[in-house]
């Protein structure tokens, strides 16, 4: 019988995120858009300005929540991935504690000082007013968005996606019937819209804090001191500022655009350009989605040196990613008017402009799902450097450098071209870099990807075995083969053989099972990975049995850990 790995495990861990995780993006980030549509069927599309003025503000937000929610669960998933239980439990209630100081602070300092903040988001006297009756009710609404966001990304990794997935369904719900109600029955126009969104994340906070009731979870809320804490949110923020800054350099980027694109085109070009991105942002739904599911596995699959798996979901991703980027360049390049259908935009001297600005503009959309989806595996892997370069190129230098020279040298179609330029050239980019890093590393990184390559002297082997005890006998004789040891091997193989019979004995319900091996002249590891029910050798004294024992005994040594819900024994034998 000859094996290999299929990935099936994998695969199916991989849908098992994807849906939920992109359902849960969908509702997550319909909010904004749900007030933008609400607003304008109730109030007319001149309010959507309003909204337009307010984006930087909540792209600030979302940065604050992206920092530690996205630095802190891949920490924590490291973490556990290295067997780290105590140090996981720490980085979490470090994130908690952090979002909730970080948030209530923001809202103190914005209601203390709203016209140093109102100064900054909105230069028009005449819409001034406006803002400031969503800004106030939208103040009150970040602690409860950032705790509720940050808990969510941690739960996720923890299990708990269905959790999630309702969380966010149950928030964006409410949103949307509060906004309706304060807006169509109280007549609070704009700011019932903000305040709708207040009260639906201060209940759907009660709800996913349903969390700390289960007794499945794994993460726990610690003690920690003062100055470790501080050093653990310096990593944190650390590992999560590339994903993040997307939100900072947003807000940058859209106040001075906004300025630029108010001196060539005045109000409509607003009204357009709050177009352009109401279609980024109903795009990036999808591709960010597509980005959360593969965070945590790629993060978990690097740590364990599983470049084979990295690549495998990588691949995936990036072929779901540019779908949905030909599906919707396709969709607002040929039929523009849909997005104006859908907000309302039916001003005669506003329609032709617009139409012209989404159609131009949605010429970047596949180039920038690809470059999305990139920034957050190269933080998943945790390049750093590379990452936060990535990010702020594609976030903040391109589109403001060529948005400003199109704006001066172009006319005004050229303004729209320049979104299609400045994601050319992140791609370009990207692929240089790729080229330059494998060949300073002398092919150790390869592709897009940067797909890393194991040690030349390290031998390694990859199963993927069905629920079955005949294919666990045979593959304990490829392994016995495999082994370079031969004394060793055939404990080895004979321990696998029974570790393997006694997981597929207390599961009822078992698809498959995923084996790897790697041997070199220092030490061969075995890694064992599974849902269903977990078997932990150090633990569980059940299985009575000498050549358990007899591998407990030359093993140096053997981690169990649960983690995205799948059990993973790490054997590691020195030599």
């Amino acid at each position: 019988m000859t094996y290999e790995r299929r990935y099936n495990l994998l695969n199916s861990k991989f849908k098992e995120l994807f849906f939920p995780t992109l359902l849960a993006a969908i509702a997550g980030n319909f909010a904004i858009l749900a007030d933008a549509f609400i607003i304008s069927a109730f109030l007319g599309p001149m309010n959507l300005s309003v909204i337009q003025s307010i984006e930087p503000l909540a792209q600030f937000t979302n940065m604050v929540y992206w920092l530690i929610g996205f630095g802190g669960t891949i920490l924590s998933t490291s973490a556990k991935a290295n067997f780290e239980e105590k140090k996981a439990n720490y980085i979490f209630t470090v994130s908690i504690v952090s979002i909730l100081t970080i948030s209530i602070l923001i809202t103190v300092l914005g209601l203390l000082f709203p016209d140093s903040f109102l100064q900054i988001l909105c230069n028009s006297s005449q819409l001034r007013p406006l803002v400031y009756e969503y800004y106030k009710y939208y103040l009150l609404t970040i602690p409860f968005l950032c705790y509720f966001v940050v808990l969510a990304y941690f739960i996720k990794t923890d299990n708990f996606v269905q959790l999630q997935f309702r969380a966010f369904l149950l928030a964006n719900v409410l949103n949307v019937v509060f906004d309706i109600i304060f807006i169509k029955y109280f007549n609070m126009g704009v700011g019932g819209a903000a305040l709708g969104m207040a009260v639906a994340y201060i209940i759907s906070v009660i709800y996913i804090s349903t969390y700390f009731l289960s007794s499945k979870r794994t993460l726990k809320l610690i003690k920690i001191n003062l100055s470790k804490s501080l050093s653990c949110m310096k990593e944190i923020c650390k590992t999560g500022f590339s994903s993040s800054s997307i939100a900072l350099y947003q807000s940058i980027k859209l106040i001075i655009i906004n300025s630029i694109i108010l001196g060539v085109f005045a109000h409509v070009g607003l009204v357009a350009f709050n177009m352009c991105c109401n279609t980024l942002l109903f795009v990036s739904i999808f591709i960010f989605g597509t980005a959360q599911s593969i965070l945590p596995i790629v993060s978990v699959y690097y740590q364990e040196k599983d470049y084979n798996g990295v690549e495998y979901v990588a691949r995936r991703s990036l072929k779901i990613a540019a779908a949905f980027g030909i599906f919707f360049t396709l969709l607002f390049t040929i039929f523009p008017q849909t997005i104006l259908c859908i907000f309302s935009v039916s001003n005669p001297s506003d329609v032709p402009t617009v139409l012209n600005a989404v159609r131009i503009f949605s010429l970047c959309i596949l180039a920038y799902s690809i470059n999305f989806l990139y920034i957050f595996y190269i933080q998943a892997i945790q390049d750093i450097k590379l990452s936060n370069i990535v990010t702020l190129l594609n976030g903040l230098i391109f589109p403001v450098a060529f948005v400003y020279i199109f704006s001066i040298i172009g006319n005004e179609n050229g303004i729209w071209f320049a979104f299609l330029i400045s994601e050319l050239a992140t791609l370009l980019f990207i692929y240089l870099h790729s080229r330059y890093k494998n060949i300073k590393t002398n092919g150790e990184y390869s592709g897009f990807f940067l797909k890393r390559h194991h040690d030349e002297n390290e031998r390694m082997l990859e199963y993927t075995i069905t629920a079955s005890k005949n294919e666990a006998v045979y593959l304990s004789r490829e392994v016995q083969e495999f082994l370079s040891d031969e004394k060793a091997s055939v404990f080895v193989s004979l321990a696998i053989e029974e570790l393997l019979t006694y997981i597929l004995d207390i599961n009822d319900k078992l698809d498959w099972i995923d084996i790897i091996v790697r041997d070199n002249d220092n030490f061969t590891i075995i890694s064992i990975k599974h849902s269903g029910i977990g078997y932990n050798p150090k633990v569980d004294t059940n299985l009575n049995s000498d050549n358990i024992d007899m591998l407990l005994s030359i093993s140096d040594n053997i981690e169990y850990s649960q983690i995205l819900g799948l059990n993973n024994t790490v054997i590691t034998i020195n030599k």
